[in-house]
């Protein structure tokens, strides 16, 4: 009997639901204090998770709830990136 792979789950911070992480994108803030948008999902810093969806996105953007989550300002540019992703 193969045993299942077992699947990283990880909480969206807009939604605050579960997915699987491949259908999120991970934002990090690096040590030294840049906000970056993580493609690898392994960049060193604090790391938020948001569902790959323009409404949750836009939603992020709107609130500021990634800037609570990662405690630092986060550029336009940065929503921008994430918007293109999708």
């Amino acid at each position: 009997m193969m045993k299942q792979k077992k699947i990283p789950m990880r909480m969206c911070a807009v939604t605050r639901e579960k997915y699987p992480k491949r259908d999120l994108i991970r934002i990090v803030r690096t040590p030294e204090g840049n906000v970056i948008v993580d493609v690898t999902g392994k960049a060193n810093g604090r790391g938020v998770y948001v569902k790959k969806d323009l409404d949750v996105i836009l939603k992020a953007q709107k609130t500021k709830i990634l800037e609570k989550q990662l405690e630092v300002s986060i550029d336009d540019s940065v929503y921008e990136t994430l918007k293109q992703m999708i």
